[in-house]
């Protein structure tokens, strides 16, 4: 079975030397956009992945909108979306009003343009960490046949990095949160593939940190462990904050990550590292 993990975060444009994103708060719907290379939010379960970074084609129009009744009928965004046997998985934050609690959703599609709400809602508030905010932001792999959602517990004041496992992607068992002693933590994107005998994690969402797990559930990391941050006059001057899960190249990992500028205007960066990190 080839499954495939992509992870969109808002619309990508190409830019010159790197993809630049607008965020348009005013309308908050996920777009996903279909390209030549399909495989810049991409993770391929093999050992080393080949990727292409050109010749994006933005869709006229976007594949998802709130529904106006209902849980999302507000606001659709912050996909997720897991292609397995033929069938595109889209998990996407909903809001049934503006800036109120946040679900996640599953829709389907058999082309990855057109999706069918099944009305069936993955993940509500139940954790004491997700009651006034809810369950935000998914992003998720698969290892050895068990599907891992990231994914962020917002109790209305904190965000914490929470964890949610499946083997059908229907039915999903919260483990909690990954890292209980840290205040704020979100956006984690994890390397589906060992590397030097442990799984990788990049999370933050203003430096971005690194982590480390033998087993996908537990993992450790050090406030000191920061690999990426922002860089003074540049299009991530104010925060950094890993995107869709990380792709393992020839020359390393490479990662995808949301920066913003002093303005607040977003963009898309890569980065790319040597093959591991030493703790």
């Amino acid at each position: 079975m080839n499954t495939y993990c992509i992870n969109f975060r808002v619309t990508f444009i190409y830019y010159g030397e790197f993809l630049r994103v607008r965020v348009k708060v005013a309308v908050l719907i996920a777009f996903l956009v279909l390209a030549v290379a399909t495989v810049f939010s991409v993770v391929i379960h093999s050992q080393v992945t080949e990727i292409s970074l050109s010749n994006f084609t933005k869709l006229p129009s976007p594949v998802l909108t709130p529904s106006g009744v209902g849980l999302d009928a507000a606001a659709t965004y912050n996909p997720a979306v897991v292609y397995v046997n033929g069938i595109f998985y889209m998990f996407y934050r909903a809001q049934a009003k503006w800036r109120g609690t946040s679900v996640i959703i599953l829709a389907v599609s058999k082309d990855g343009v057109h999706f069918k709400r099944l009305g069936k809602v993955v993940l509500y508030p139940t954790l004491k960490e997700e009651l006034r905010g809810g369950c935000e932001d998914p992003r998720i792999v698969e290892v050895n046949g068990t599907y891992y959602m990231t994914y962020t517990a917002y109790n209305g004041k904190v965000a914490k990095l929470a964890l949610a496992i499946s083997k059908d992607l229907i039915h999903w068992v919260k483990l909690g949160i990954v890292f209980p002693k840290w205040g704020w933590s979100k956006s984690g994107a994890i390397l589906p593939i060992k590397v030097n005998g442990k799984y990788v994690m990049y999370f933050g969402d203003s430096n971005i940190w690194i982590a480390y797990s033998e087993d996908m559930i537990h993992w450790v990391t050090n406030k000191d462990w920061v690999v990426l941050r922002p860089r003074p006059g540049y299009f991530d001057s104010k925060l950094v904050e890993p995107g869709p899960p990380p792709i393992l190249t020839k020359e390393g990992i490479l990662l995808i990550y949301n920066g913003a500028d002093r303005k607040s205007r977003y963009y898309v960066g890569l980065s790319h590292t040597a093959r591991a990190h030493n703790t």
